[in-house]
């Protein structure tokens, strides 16, 4: 839904006083002890497994001596990340129940609607001189609103605001001399001014002008085979080519680079999700690193059983760490370069082409996904064709080349009209 007209100011803060001329009215929120009876239980619910997994994991970071160990204390902490969101929003839930208020505070000029917690919320700030027509209003049953009960309504813009729950007539007009009192002016009554209704907040007139308007400050060429994150992501995915024919590296060096590709792709994911959620990032972001972390867990585990070890690696499961850390420190090279082109990438497209306006928090979060796991596919078929022929550079040169295809491919439709950018 667009919202037009005026747009109140925002902010998270701590609740202000008023001032000496001012006015403050505090309404608690109406309390449903069914509703917060369900809440707890289903706090508790999830508590339980949340406090379990985090008493073993805190076991296995205690005691890891091999791979096997890591892979099991990263899952379960991953795992506890991402199931920990859940009791969370519901504490928080139950603790605005509990304790929650709106706050009306009242200075010159400027009405501030708080909601939140006792000296902290959302505060939203208001110009008096352009509310109109407050008034009392009674919501019908089951409408979003009737918790509320009687409550306070204004217009603002081509938009109605409500605050306060169970409003008497005679807190009605008390909050309107608190007001007058406060700010100096009363709210006005009538229709809007010209002007006041037109246009769409400012943030949703650049999400629709990018899927409507060609000429937008946005507009720019699309990305193509010769775009400069392109050639830099080709040239970074050639980097384990000269690795493979200069430098010996072989299968599992190979897929060990591009097992931590994808968690470089993770890391910028993370860092697209706070672009795009903002405050809603303190839940999303480590939600998706938690099944992303564990996701990457187990596969890495995959990749160093199957095709570091070989074989016979799956009679034996562990995994000395000190081997692990030296695959790594072998593969710098590859992995700063294809650390810098994603970073470009984040960047220069993300950030400076404005993609991040017309991506979803949901969308943002499953991604990575589908990029990773078909590029994983191939070089994993590629990788057991080459254990079957038993000559792995030629094999290895194929596969990176596939590999770079289907990468450039996928970069570049990532960012084509498709997705909403302009042509």
């Amino acid at each position: 839904m667009i919202r037009k007209g005026l747009k109140p100011g925002f902010r998270i803060g701590i609740k202000p006083g008023s001032g000496q001329d001012g006015y403050r009215r505090v309404w608690r929120f109406r309390r449903s002890w069914i509703a917060i009876t369900v809440l707890v239980v289903m706090d508790i619910i999830f508590l339980v497994p949340a406090v379990t997994t985090f008493s073993q994991a805190s076991g296995e970071w205690s005691r890891f001596d091999s791979l096997f160990d890591l892979v099991g204390a990263v899952f379960l902490s991953a795992w506890l990340l991402g199931w920990s969101m859940a009791p969370l929003i519901m504490t928080g839930i139950l603790v605005l129940m509990l304790f929650g208020r709106e706050t009306l505070n009242i200075r010159p000029g400027i009405v501030e609607v708080a909601i939140g917690l006792p000296f902290i919320g959302l505060i939203a700030v208001y110009d008096v001189s352009k509310m109109r027509n407050l008034r009392l209003e009674d919501p019908p049953r089951k409408s979003g609103s009737s918790w509320r009960r009687k409550h306070l309504v204004f217009d603002y813009g081509a938009n109605t605001v409500s605050f306060g729950s169970e409003v008497s007539g005679e807190e009605l007009a008390e909050v309107r001399a608190g007001i007058h009192m406060g700010s100096g002016m009363s709210v006005r009554r009538g229709d809007a001014l010209p002007g006041e209704t037109d246009e769409p907040w400012e943030e949703e007139v650049q999400a629709v002008s990018l899927a409507a308007d060609e000429e937008t400050e946005v507009n720019q060429e699309p990305v193509t085979l010769v775009s400069a994150s392109t050639l830099a992501l080709i040239i970074a995915n050639l980097v384990p080519v000269a690795g493979t024919l200069f430098l010996d590296w072989n299968l599992s060096d190979v897929l060990v680079l591009y097992w931590a590709e994808s968690a470089v792709i993770g890391l910028f994911n993370i860092g697209k999700i706070i672009v795009i959620a903002r405050w809603g990032a303190l839940f999303a972001a480590p939600f998706f690193a938690g099944h992303f972390g564990g996701f990457m867990a187990i596969h890495f585990l995959f990749i160093y059983t199957i095709f570091v070890k070989g074989l016979q690696g799956m009679n034996d499961p562990g995994g000395d760490l000190a081997d692990v850390a030296r695959l790594f420190v072998g593969l710098w090279p590859a992995l700063a370069a294809l650390f810098v082109s994603h970073g470009y990438s984040f960047f220069s497209n993300f950030i400076g082409r404005g993609e991040y306006r017309t991506r979803t928090v949901s969308s943002q979060m499953s991604e990575p996904y589908s990029r990773i796991i078909f590029m994983q596919f191939v070089l994993i078929l590629g990788g057991g064709l080459s254990m079957a022929l038993g000559q792995s550079g030629p094999v290895l040169v194929l596969v990176i080349g596939l590999k770079i295809y289907f990468d450039v491919k996928a970069h570049i439709k990532e960012r084509g009209p498709a997705k909403g950018y302009p042509r």
